[in-house]
């Protein structure tokens, strides 16, 4: 009997052990799949404003990345970023989201999620992924500024707006809430034309597609000066060189490291 009563006792303990094991692996899948779920929701939790073709994130106080889409032949669907400056319930808009009805939704964000008065857009090159939806801020009467330069190769590639772009030659500088803002051409690089954003407040800047993100290939060349592109950026860095936000043309935001990884990939 007293056999009997141990041997049953063995096979409940072991039964019970058993269970409590399934039970622990069953909570550390149950945390490891939490823990995932966090990291996922920590990784979108920038986004501030979404549709099926254009993506708000919110980067820091006063620096907002906006990401729209653009169809090529050559690179099919391509996700291209523009930077949104808010300040003291006025914004400014680098790069146009790439065609009018993203433009619309941006515009919509701003002014009536943000609260925000857009005191101008500035296309940071001729190229489309800047200019695509122009007509729609016009429209708004929201002032356009760019270089001289991309004045020029609008008009020789046929680009014509309803509302003249304000000109400048190789800077420009803006108050916005109170804040300076600059624009500045460094040199040719993905174009003749390429200038960045600098907002000082945040130490930040839209490098456009002059800056490319870690690990991107050297992209759309067709307008590319490649002999002066790294020595452009290399006086970006050097004017700027503890930068703690750089916004590229296309992929992920980071820091000085994409200035440096632009400058390595076009020695």
């Amino acid at each position: 009997m007293a056999k009997y009563l141990l041997m049953l006792f063995s096979v409940v303990g072991f039964l019970l052990h058993s269970c409590n094991d399934a039970t622990n692996k069953r909570n550390q899948t149950d945390q490891l799949v939490v823990g995932q779920t966090v990291k996922t929701s920590l990784a979108d939790s920038t986004i501030v404003y979404k549709t099926d073709n254009l993506i708000v994130h919110r980067l820091s106080n006063h620096i907002y990345q906006h990401i729209s889409f653009l169809n090529t032949n050559d690179f099919g669907r391509v996700a291209c970023n523009g930077m949104l400056v808010v300040n003291d319930k006025e914004a400014l808009v680098f790069d146009t989201p790439t065609d009018d009805d993203s433009s619309l939704g941006l515009i919509n964000f701003v002014t009536k999620i943000l609260n925000c008065n857009i005191i101008g857009v500035i296309p940071t090159h001729f190229h489309g992924d800047c200019v695509g939806g122009l007509e729609t801020f016009n429209e708004y009467s929201i002032p356009a500024y760019s270089s001289n330069k991309t004045l020029e190769l609008l008009e020789a590639n046929g680009k014509e707006f309803s509302k003249p772009i304000n000109g400048f030659d190789d800077s420009l500088t803006l108050n916005i809430g109170g804040k300076r803002i600059y624009m500045e051409y460094f040199g040719e690089g993905h174009t003749k034309d390429n200038v960045i954003g600098y907002f000082p407040l945040e130490n930040a800047i839209f490098g456009g597609c002059l800056i490319k993100e870690v690990g991107a290939s050297k992209g759309n060349l067709e307008d590319a000066n490649l002999t002066e592109w790294s020595n452009t950026v290399t006086k970006l860095k050097q004017k700027y060189p503890s930068l703690k936000m750089v916004i590229p043309g296309h992929g992920k935001s980071g820091g000085i490291e994409l200035l440096d990884y632009t400058i390595e990939l076009f020695q």
